[in-house]
């Protein structure tokens, strides 16, 4: 039994299945894995990032070897192993012209498909399943290799280089391959696996939204802001702080275009408690302004340093059009609160027996892509569910106006004043075709 020689072609497959894992693993594992494994003293991480690093030069030296292995396979089987295959079937009665033949295409074909099981869809599916350990145990020998094959390896790197620069490539990946959906999606896996939270994912989306919002898009509009007008009397000052529930207000001139600063109430309050009837200009503090086009994380930077944590947003024209808290950030990264008159909270889409949505007009448009799965333009002007509906209709809508976009369609249900306050979204009906008659 030709022991030596099946031995000899078993070694050369699991060597070929040692390189196939190495090129996908090496390659599948992700470098902030890798150099978390560095830092912590993994030999094997650090030659593995070298190797990540110059993809070229890896891949050249991984394809030599495998091309030498599969050579030395074929002609090491062909010859040895096909020659007693063959004479086996001599002896069998097979006539010689055909057992020559036939003896080496069985053999071919059993270690073809030995190599293709052990060498290569084995190796590769256990390079995805561990990518960054793998990586860490056969970079080391992946680096000897590359050495002493450094002849070898320099003319192919050097030549694919030549061929991807005729076809107009540099050879160089982009360094910015990661893209927002990446993340999501690598978010979403985790959350599948239960590394985290539904409510983390959630805030770590929410973290994203932030970045890519103007101030605009996250401020709270002047339609909903208190303010104290600094012309009222003293008891018109009076009762605005008994109805409010904030502990800083705008101070405006006769109207809330003209805003002057930000009164912190509870000072204002104290000395109404103490019996002075107090005179609101002395309470007013200086505010930061922003200009409503201004990014929400440039926004935080501004809060962060400034003496007041509220911010007054003004338009191009240098009227007040909003005001920014460290809760309306909030809100965008944990979601917003809405609560009705019973004090029960009131979520922003609410989603109905027929698979349709409820929907209020201040919900913030890419939260409700979310939740549609559709996709925006990236330049659009508008922020909100109201927004949208009226960049579509291009007027002011009635109750009952209605539109359909991206498969859905889109109602509204409930006006409050000139806002849109409610919008029915419900997937578009398409009408059916009628089929042809037949003649």
């Amino acid at each position: 039994m030709p022991v030596f020689e099946i031995a000899v072609v078993v070694l050369l497959v699991l060597i070929n299945g040692v390189l196939a894992m190495a090129e996908l693993s090496v390659v599948s594992a992700r470098p902030a894995r890798l150099r978390s494994m560095a830092d912590n003293g993994s030999s094997g991480a650090r030659i593995a990032l070298s190797l990540a690093a110059d993809p070229g030069r890896f891949l050249s030296t991984v394809q030599i070897g495998i091309t030498l292995i599969g050579i030395l396979a074929g002609a090491f089987s062909g010859a040895t192993l096909g020659g007693r295959l063959g004479e086996w079937l001599r002896d069998m009665g097979v006539s010689p012209g055909l057992a020559d033949g036939l003896g080496y295409s069985l053999v071919v074909a059993a270690i073809t498909y030995i190599s293709l099981i052990i060498g290569e869809l084995i190796p590769k599916r256990l390079a995805l399943q561990s990518p960054e350990r793998l990586a860490s145990l056969v970079a080391p020998g992946m680096m000897l290799l590359s050495r002493v094959a450094a002849p070898a390896v320099w003319l192919l790197d050097i030549s694919s280089r030549g061929i991807l620069r005729l076809l107009g490539e540099s050879g160089k990946g982009d360094d910015s391959n990661v893209t927002d959906e990446e993340i999501r999606a690598i978010v979403a896996e985790a959350e599948t696996a239960g590394v985290i939270d539904p409510e983390e994912r959630r805030m770590i989306a929410g973290v994203m939204r932030l970045a890519d919002r103007p101030v605009r898009a996250v401020m709270t509009p002047r339609t909903d802001v208190d303010w104290i007008d600094l012309t009222d009397d003293p008891d018109a000052v009076r009762q605005t702080i008994r109805e409010t529930h904030h502990t800083r207000m705008p101070a405006c001139e006769g109207t809330p275009e003209e805003s002057v600063g930000v009164i912190d109430i509870r000072d204002l309050l104290e000395a109404y408690l103490d019996g002075e009837t107090p005179d609101p200009r002395q309470f007013v503090k200086q505010a930061p302004v922003l200009v409503e086009t201004a990014g929400a994380l440039d926004a935080m930077k501004v809060l962060r340093h400034a003496e007041t944590p509220l911010a007054l947003v003004v338009d191009e024209y240098g009227s007040m059009v909003g005001i920014l808290t460290p809760a309306d950030l909030l809100d965008t990264i944990a979601g917003t609160v809405v609560f009705d008159e019973g004090g029960q909270v009131k979520p922003d889409v609410v989603e109905r027996a027929d698979g349709s949505y409820l929907v209020a007009g201040s919900t913030p448009i890419d939260e409700l892509a979310d939740v549609l799965a559709i996709r925006l333009p990236q330049d659009s002007s508008f922020h909100t569910a109201a927004g949208f509906m009226l960049h579509e209709l291009k007027r002011l809508p009635q109750e009952g106006a209605a539109f359909e976009a991206m498969g859905w369609r889109f109602e509204v249900v409930d006006m409050d004043g000139r806002r849109v306050d409610k919008i029915l979204v419900a997937r578009a009906v398409t009408p059916r075709r009628r089929a042809p008659l037949m003649g």
